[in-house]
Order: C-alpha cells, then sequence, then structure tokens
C-alpha cells in the first residue's frame, strides 16, 4: 500500500463537516501527510439574479464578482479552521482551496487534479425522501473518485436532533 501524502478534506463549513476535517488532520499529523482543505461555493452563491424568469445559466468564472466572493470564502475557511483545529494546525501542512459549481463533481475533479491519496469527508446522515431528492454529496464522491474515500459519521452530539431522526 502506498503511503498517504496528500489528503483531501472538503467541507461546506457547517458543524457536521468538522468529524471529516479532524479525521483528515489527524491522519496527515500521523503521516506526515499535506491537507487540502476544500470548500465548494455553489452557482447560486456566487450569481444574484432576481426579477428573471426565464433565464440562461452563466458560468460563474463570467462574472467579476466571483473572484471577491472566492477570496472571502477563502478566508472564512481558514478562520473556520483556526477556530475548531488550532490543536492540529502547527502540526500539519495545510492548504485552502475554494472552488465553483456542484460539490460532487467539483470534489472529483479536484481530488484527480492534486493527486491526492486520499479523500476524507463527512457524511450528512440524511435518510428518506431528503436523501431520495438530493442524494447525498458524498455517496456520488465515493462512487466517483478515483481514490479511496474515508465518509465519516459526526459525533451524535453533532447533529441537529431532526437529522438525528
Amino acid at each position: 500500500m502506498n503511503p498517504t501524502k496528500k489528503i483531501l478534506a472538503p467541507t461546506d463549513l457547517s458543524d457536521l463537516s468538522q468529524a471529516g476535517v479532524r479525521i483528515a488532520l489527524e491522519m496527515a499529523a500521523d503521516r506526515g501527510a499535506e491537507v487540502v482543505v476544500y470548500n465548494v461555493l455553489g452557482y447560486e452563491e456566487t450569481t444574484v439574479i432576481s426579477g428573471l424568469e426565464d433565464w440562461t445559466p452563466v458560468d460563474p468564472a463570467e462574472i467579476p464578482r466571483v473572484e471577491e466572493i472566492v477570496t472571502e470564502r477563502k478566508i472564512q475557511l481558514r478562520k473556520y479552521l483556526e477556530e475548531n483545529f488550532a490543536d492540529l494546525l502547527s502540526k500539519v501542512k495545510v492548504r485552502c482551496e475554494v472552488g465553483v459549481g456542484v460539490a460532487y463533481q467539483r470534489i472529483v475533479e479536484k481530488s484527480a487534479a492534486e493527486g491526492v491519496d486520499l479523500i476524507v469527508m463527512s457524511t450528512h446522515g440524511r435518510t428518506g425522501f431528503l436523501h431520495v431528492l438530493i442524494g447525498s454529496v458524498t455517496e456520488k464522491v465515493v462512487r466517483m473518485a478515483a481514490c479511496p474515500v474515508l465518509s465519516v459519521r459526526p459525533a451524535k452530539e453533532a447533529v441537529p436532533a431532526k437529522a438525528a431522526a
């Protein structure tokens, strides 16, 4: 088995996603690996289009404000890491990256582009109708990624009552 040198840790910055990021950082500290903490902004977070009933989707890269929004999110991502994982940041080489698009697609693309050995990500544990309706980003990444994916279930205390039911 090849040594793990680079780990991708996708996060949506939620409390539930902390479990996956923490495991990725701990594994990297034990193995001397680098962690790429990755957040994906959905198209709806980078465009403000109101009052239009019939519109054609626009490539966010063509909108000047997207760069500014991505820069702001990188700052939020760094703050998220400092607030929640200060105990591990000095032990691991960490890089923050932000993408724009459909989360599972961008995560799979990023893992290939970075040549990561492992993806570690939390699952939100949706079940029933909500899972059928929107699916699971983690599930799609597991099916499509070329590298192993470790799916981490958050601690019960991190799961809101409705999500836990």
